[in-house]
């Protein structure tokens, strides 16, 4: 098993290595430049659209979840036990250094998930209970007419998030309160995965609605309380905080790591863990980017940069900040979340060994939220058969008890490497229909300098098929006189004509 286990590693890291990065880093900077800097250019207009209200229907009420909803749903994906047991591995082997590295990865990851989540809103589907759903697999269909590409993603994306993520995710809760009440006892693994089943259980039968309810609640505050653990390891440190940027910038472009071998070492590590947190151009969050109610793609793009940088500059931050001024010698040191618990409790005493169990316990669990409704979104994509979805759930609601009962580090290195073919696939067509991003982009900038609240119909994008949801005479904000919607949509028509030659 061990010589099983080793050579999927060694597969894993050299597909990652030389296929996967330079093609994320690549289209991530191509994506930049051609955006404008969208990442960071419209900066504030992240905010501004996470708040707006949820468009509704005829009958009053909400199309589908809210913007923020749907950010705190791919959220509760994106920040898991990775953000503390992967920033822990990354500094345990690169150093200080890889944190740059890693908020490197961010800012420019935030350019592509900006498209991949643009792309998923303008080509979702309205689902059977009257919301949307859509993402990776969606686009490659309606976008690329490349339907048996759309069902290898979504096979792939099965395997990693709800079934193998999920169940480890299950295994790390085991292991959490096993070693912070200090017990080996047989029965901790099996009564803490029941727990965390039926738990499992009572929201994803609930769907949608019921996962964003919980969600909502969940990252806010589970990013509330580690932030404030963090602030107090810092300040009591402070002293050592300034010494910890200076390790951060030199470490990564210090003279000895640019001439020694250590410095690829270095980038790739920081670079690969970021990727593997923040999950920017990987083609996870779409799916929760898609379920959103909004007056324009745009907006739900502009979200989901945001949760880039919500998982990158804040809880990663925070963990490797514990660890930096906490532990200023790394010679030795442990890795993973056992490297983040030493530095916690070594400041805080054995109390926050017991504070950090709870809230890796939330990230644990709403990493399991998000993953699960990741799946759901592609096994509706395979089928509609009645009974399949029924089926799913419940098979989720197995990895998990399994999951907490078996040896994850199969499991593990299986997933990593099977997500990194996952990744390359979603590149690949998000670089074919980036241009449809860029045009829609466009529009919501003109109507921005126009003073209006940017409102998007298919019409607007001629030639461009497969779009379902962005009705040419829907009033997707309320009211609207026909006459001028229409007036609207022909001047839009022009520019993009124009822009076009």
């Amino acid at each position: 098993m061990d010589a099983v286990n080793s050579l999927i590693v060694e597969w894993g890291d050299l597909f990652w290595t030389w296929a996967v990065l330079p093609i994320v880093v690549g289209l991530g900077l191509y994506f930049t430049v051609r955006s404008g800097v969208v990442q960071i250019r419209l900066f504030p207009e992240m905010f501004r659209t996470l708040t707006d209200k949820t468009p509704r229907g005829s009958d009053g009420a909400p199309q589908s979840v809210s913007s923020f909803q749907a950010f705190t749903i791919s959220a509760a994906s994106r920040v898991g036990v990775g953000n503390i047991a992967g920033v822990g591995t990354a500094i345990a082997l690169g150093g200080p250094g890889a944190v740059f590295w890693m908020w490197l990865m961010a800012l420019i990851g935030a350019s592509s998930s900006f498209i991949e989540s643009s792309l998923a809103q303008l080509f979702k589907v309205r689902d059977a209970e009257g919301g949307f759903r859509g993402g990776p697999a969606y686009y490659m269909q309606r976008g690329l007419r490349a339907r048996w590409m759309g069902v290898l993603f979504a096979v792939i994306l099965l395997i990693c998030f709800p079934f193998a993520f999920s169940s480890l995710q299950a295994n790390t809760i085991a292991d959490t309160v096993s070693s912070s009440f200090g017990t080996d006892a047989g029965w901790v693994g099996p009564v803490t995965g029941v727990v965390v089943s039926l738990l499992t259980a009572l929201v994803v039968f609930g769907g949608i609605r019921r996962i964003a309810s919980v969600t909502q609640t969940l990252v806010p505050l589970m990013a509330l309380a580690y932030l404030l653990l963090g602030l107090a390891v810092v300040a009591i440190h402070i002293e050592q905080l300034p010494v910890v940027f200076g390790e951060i910038f030199t470490q990564a472009w210090g003279f000895n790591e640019v001439v020694g071998a250590t410095f690829g070492y270095i980038v790739l590590t920081g670079v690969r863990r970021g990727m593997f947190s923040n999950e920017a151009g990987l083609g996870s969050a779409p799916n929760a980017g898609a379920s959103a109610a909004v007056t324009h793609p745009v907006k739900q793009g502009l979200v989901q940069s945001l949760g880039v940088y919500f998982d990158t500059f804040l809880v990663c931050s925070i963990t490797a900040f514990i660890i930096l001024v906490s532990v200023p010698d790394l010679a030795g040191a442990s890795r993973g979340i056992a490297l983040t618990q030493g530095a916690l409790v070594s400041t805080l005493g054995e109390w926050s060994n017991i504070a950090l169990s709870i809230i890796i316990f939330l990230l644990a669990f709403s990493s399991i939220l998000g993953n699960y409704y990741y799946g759901q979104s592609n096994i509706e994509f395979i089928t509609t058969r009645r009974g399949i979805l029924p089926a799913y759930r419940v098979a989720v609601v197995v990895a998990v008890l399994v999951g907490s009962l078996a040896s994850a580090d199969l499991v593990w290195s299986f997933a990593d490497g099977v997500m990194g073919l996952m990744a390359l696939i979603n590149l690949v067509a998000i670089a074919l229909l980036s241009g449809i991003a860029f045009r829609l982009l466009r529009d919501y900038t003109r109507q921005r300098r126009e003073g209006r609240d940017p409102v998007f119909t298919r019409d607007l994008l001629p030639g461009v098929t497969g779009i379902e949801c962005w009705e040419d005479e829907l009033t997707v904000t309320g009211p609207l006189d026909l006459i001028t919607k229409k007036r609207q949509s022909q001047k839009h028509r022009d520019h993009l004509h124009g822009a076009q030659q």
